[in-house]
């Protein structure tokens, strides 16, 4: 029985991480049905409760020499999906990888993404790492770009996130009631973060306050109830920080309960459109065919884009809600173009998707690509 591990940012501190790796653990099993699979986690006990997985580790408080009998005798070793390989948190995953090249294990990244990767010494430790791999399988072009500028050798393939293989999970009219949304009202979905490259000239109450601005015109112009959806815990809080500068914040909504992946990719099905910053969420929106607006915060949303052919992307570098609401009135009237469109695109994407268990999947049993 051939054994494989998974390495990733997983744990239940992301929900695009958790559909990742839910994605991940589908497309192992229906590529190499007799797969066992072990999974290093930040939150052991979360990824058992949570994920179809034979064994779990709490990779970050393990020693090396406890490390190096779990590892041993592995057919594969998996760093990724996500966006893994960045200045800070690179070393760490690095670990676990070198780890397993000293063991003689083959090694693999699986559509992940990278940077900033500006610290010499990272980079290095990245190179070197990356060169020693069987395969390397990245999420976008931006990633293969900037990696190579580190001076990785070896060859680099783009596939695409693996949560683009999600399959969705009912969300019903009892799970809307108890979130108090009203049945028959139309929806809106709306993903928020703390600004960051979104809004690198705004103060947090600027920024706060021109997304208070876009939530009311949606309420107003298209007579509709607005629904936060949390993609992290911290999420939450910047959602009410929102909802305090709206006027009409009667008609605003934060998820409370915890969902999965599956779940809130169905809740995606009732919203006539999507405006936010979180991959994830625009992923998931642009799955369920819904015309979304990003307010991109990172290259990885910018990638997202250009490869789903979404227009609209707009910068919170001003302070002015003008801007913003003209793409999202925009949006609004073309929705039914994007709708339509989607679904054409999604497939592509999704095709690219399942090359990266393809490509695991052939040196599981044979050692190479």
């Amino acid at each position: 029985m051939p054994r494989v591990a998974v390495s990733g940012s997983y744990g239940g501190l992301n929900v695009g991480d958790e559909a990742i790796l839910t994605c991940v653990v589908e497309e192992l099993r229906a590529t190499v049905p007799d797969v066992e699979l072990l999974v290093l986690s930040r939150n052991a006990d979360h990824t058992k409760r949570h994920h179809q997985v034979d064994e779990v580790l709490p990779s970050r408080i393990l020693t090396r020499d406890e490390l190096v009998p779990q590892l041993s005798g592995l057919h594969l070793f998996i760093l990724g999906g996500g966006g893994l390989l960045y200045d800070g948190e690179a070393q760490s995953y690095l670990r676990e990888v070198e780890v397993a090249q000293e063991l003689g294990v083959p090694t693999m990244t699986f559509a992940i993404g990278a940077g900033p990767l500006t610290e010499p010494g990272t980079r290095a430790q990245v190179r070197s790492a990356l060169d020693a791999m069987a395969a390397r399988t990245l999420r976008e072009s931006g990633a293969k770009r900037l990696l190579e500028e580190v001076g990785v050798g070896a060859e680099l393939v783009v596939t695409a996130d693996p949560a683009l293989l999600l399959t969705p999970e009912p969300f019903s009219e009892d799970m809307l009631r108890d979130e108090g949304i009203p049945l028959g009202a139309r929806l809106v979905g709306i993903s928020v973060r703390e600004p960051g490259g979104a809004a690198p000239d705004l103060t947090a109450s600027a920024y706060h306050s021109l997304v208070a601005d876009a939530a009311d015109f949606i309420v107003d112009r298209f007579d509709a109830e607005v629904v936060f959806v949390p993609m992290e815990h911290g999420d939450v809080q910047e959602a009410h920080k929102v909802i305090a500068r709206m006027l009409g914040a009667e008609s605003a909504h934060v998820l409370k309960a915890r969902y999965s992946p599956g779940q809130l990719l169905g809740l995606m099905e009732h919203f006539e459109l999507a405006v936010g910053m979180r991959l994830h969420f625009v992923m998931f929106a642009a799955l369920a065919g819904v015309p979304v607006l990003a307010l991109p915060y990172a290259p990885k949303v910018t990638g997202m884009l250009d490869a789903l052919g979404l227009p609209g992307r707009v910068l919170l570098h001003q302070d002015r809600a003008g801007p913003l609401l003209a793409h999202i009135d925009n949006l609004w009237d073309h929705r039914h173009v994007v709708r339509e469109a989607l679904p054409d695109q999604m497939a592509g994407l999704k095709k690219q998707a399942r090359r990266s268990a393809e490509i695991a999947a052939s040196l599981i049993h044979t050692g190479r690509t």
